[in-house]
């Protein structure tokens, strides 16, 4: 984690009972280089200490019977409290974001109003979930990473951080990147080529080599459409929409 934080600075807090999984890879390559630099921070709250017991349970029974634990109100409630401290309470400033299947599908969309906030506390659940009063009284936002359970919330934090983390200025190279890549304009991304630009007898599209940025545009456009079309048809009709386009009638051009 970054010895040195830069006014202003970006900053994530994620309540978990695993806080050694933590950087993880955000500790390597452009987010780590950026989490030392201080572009953005990042805390860890160990669910553990604020356990009951002798034991330091953090889970109970589920009321009403069923199998597996429900992590309990008052000890993720505890865990809450002590990441709240020193931030805003304007939602819009700082989301408090539990990671759920059942939660609003994760989109660029969604890491864009993250990369703009202030900062933002991940809770990582675990066992059969938490207790629903958390999430209505700390006003929580659910967000998913898809249709699938994993067997807690750590790896999705590490997936959603990365996604944000990579919009905050300066923490890329070359910022104008994301603005080409998949889903930036409703779109999947154009297909990439290199050197060399001959491999295995495949060729380089000629238009990428022609120097003619305008043709080039177009190409890279029109792949960019295509490839929704073909595989992400929801995205595609999204699109149009915006667009004032037809879906049908371009599907059949």
């Amino acid at each position: 984690m970054a010895d040195v934080q830069l006014a202003g600075a970006w900053r994530a807090k994620v309540v978990t009972l695993f806080p050694e999984a933590f950087p993880g890879v955000l500790g390597l390559s452009l987010t780590g280089k950026a989490l030392d630099m201080g572009l953005w921070a990042l805390e860890t709250i160990d669910l553990r200490p604020f356990g009951m017991g002798r034991h330091m349970n953090v889970d109970d029974t589920p009321a009403g019977g069923g199998a597996g634990m429900v992590l309990r109100a008052d000890v993720v409630g505890a865990a809450l409290d002590q990441a709240a401290e020193g931030t805003p309470q304007d939602r819009a400033e700082w989301p408090v974001i539990y990671l759920s299947p059942r939660g609003k599908p994760f989109d660029q969309a969604m890491a864009q109003r993250f990369s703009t906030a202030k900062g933002m506390t991940l809770l990582c659940g675990r066992f059969e979930g938490v207790d629903e009063r958390i999430l209505h009284h700390y006003d929580v936002e659910e967000v998913s990473l898809g249709d699938f359970v994993l067997t807690g919330g750590e790896i999705a934090a590490t997936a959603l951080l990365d996604a944000t983390v990579r919009l905050i200025p300066r923490v890329l190279g070359n910022q104008t990147s994301t603005e080409e890549e998949s889903f930036s304009d409703g779109l999947l991304e154009f297909p990439q080529f290199t050197k060399p630009a001959v491999w295995n007898g495949l060729a380089i599209p000629e238009v990428l080599q022609s120097g003619h940025h305008g043709k080039i545009a177009d190409w890279r456009r029109a792949m960019a459409e295509r490839l929704t079309k073909e595989r992400r048809p929801d995205l595609w009709r999204a699109y149009c929409a915006r667009h004032n386009r037809d879906p049908v009638e371009d599907q059949e051009q």
